[in-house]
């Protein structure tokens, strides 16, 4: 029941959309769930010498960043701000058109070149353990000369070992542009989705076992529930197969060729994604076939033993009726072993038939 809830559109956004409906293009609406109370705005600036991180209350502390030769990195986390947005649209130059994709929760993963910058949608996932169910939730990245600009609806990421390579200089991040580290934050998404399956394929195994000792309606409605959850992740997952192949592609100078490499490296791992995504989805369209399956195995076992016991009956009932008729030309009801000996020939037939049966394996 938490998945069915959680699939189902809310209103809010219904209600939004159609607030919505005939406002001129760019018309900045924050359309989803706010997913978080208040909006959290921080900043990495660095080079290869120097770091400096800071948390900010207001989106201008940011703006001397556009234009310095150093590497920044500006998070903003909550999305209902529609004046934050607005701002820092105006100051960074970004497309109207772009700010009301940012606003709208619900965009499918692309990359859009603005020769400027890069857009770049993509989806986060997460999983809840206590709903055992994935959480999904919209991150838009702006790749710039100088900036990458990150977008998301709730606070907390996946980002904190990337934070700590800047801060202890590990790796090479600190010696690369902001191409880089939009790939090592795309990079960071596409390996979460490995760690998710891996929940989500212990799940389906769960699932599995109890569908073969014991189907139950239950375990019906966790499959309707699973084969939901795997089109939400296949929703996710199949376009960034596109969009990692049009960076690779991009011919836009914000790309170096040197991370040209390391995109690749991104691809091979969004394909291994989703072929596990595809199997997931076989393998739970199948769990269908197997309850249904396992419901006409009862029912075909239940029939087959009230079967076999009403074929014993039949001769009985037989001889029963035989000596229930009240003719008096029936001699056996007159004589003392006329009881027993009905009973003994009840008893001869159904041990014949059962042993006739059990060498048939029927039984």
């Amino acid at each position: 029941m938490e998945m069915k809830r959680k699939l189902k559109q809310p209103k809010s956004i219904k209600k939004r959309r159609s607030r919505k409906a005939g406002a001129p293009p760019g018309t900045l609406v924050h359309i989803g769930e706010k997913m978080a109370e208040n909006i959290r705005i921080t900043y990495l600036d660095y080079d290869e010498k120097d770091m400096v991180e800071k948390q900010v209350s207001k989106i201008e502390e940011c703006f001397p960043f556009k234009s310095t030769p150093t590497v920044t990195w500006i998070n903003i986390e909550g999305l209902h701000d529609v004046e934050t947005i607005e701002k820092l649209g105006k100051e960074f130059d970004l497309h109207p058109l772009m700010l009301e994709d940012i606003l709208h929760t619900e965009q499918r993963p692309k990359i859009e070149d603005f020769e400027k910058y890069l857009f770049i949608v993509l989806r986060m996932l997460s999983y809840n353990s206590e709903t055992q169910a994935v959480e999904s939730e919209q991150l838009s990245l702006v790749l710039g000369p100088n900036y990458v600009i990150s977008l998301q609806e709730r606070v907390g990421d996946i980002f904190d070992p990337i934070r700590e390579r800047i801060r202890n200089a590990k790796g090479r991040i600190r010696k690369m542009g902001p191409d880089y580290l939009c790939y090592s934050l795309v990079d960071a998404i596409v390996d979460n989705y490995f760690s998710i399956l891996e929940k989500v394929g212990e799940k389906i195994e769960s699932m599995e076992e109890e569908l073969v000792t014991e189907p139950t309606e239950s375990i019906l409605q966790q499959i309707h529930s699973m084969k939901r959850e795997m089109i939400s992740l296949r929703r996710s997952v199949w376009p960034l197969r596109e969009l990692i192949s049009g960076l690779q592609r991009n011919e836009s100078a914000l790309i170096q060729e040197s991370t040209g490499i390391y995109l690749r490296d991104v691809y091979d791992h969004t394909i291994q994604v989703i072929d596990t995504v595809e199997s997931f989805r076989d393998m739970v369209s199948g769990m269908l076939d197997i309850y249904l399956s396992s419901i006409s195995n009862r029912m075909n076992a239940v029939m087959k033993v009230l079967t076999i016991i009403a074929t014993i009956f039949i001769p009985l009932t037989f001889i029963a009726g035989i000596y229930g008729m009240n003719f008096e030309n029936m001699p056996e009801l007159k004589q003392w072993w006329g009881y027993p000996l009905v009973w003994i020939v009840m008893t001869v037939v159904a041990a014949i038939m059962l042993v006739y049966f059990r060498k048939k394996k029927w039984l």
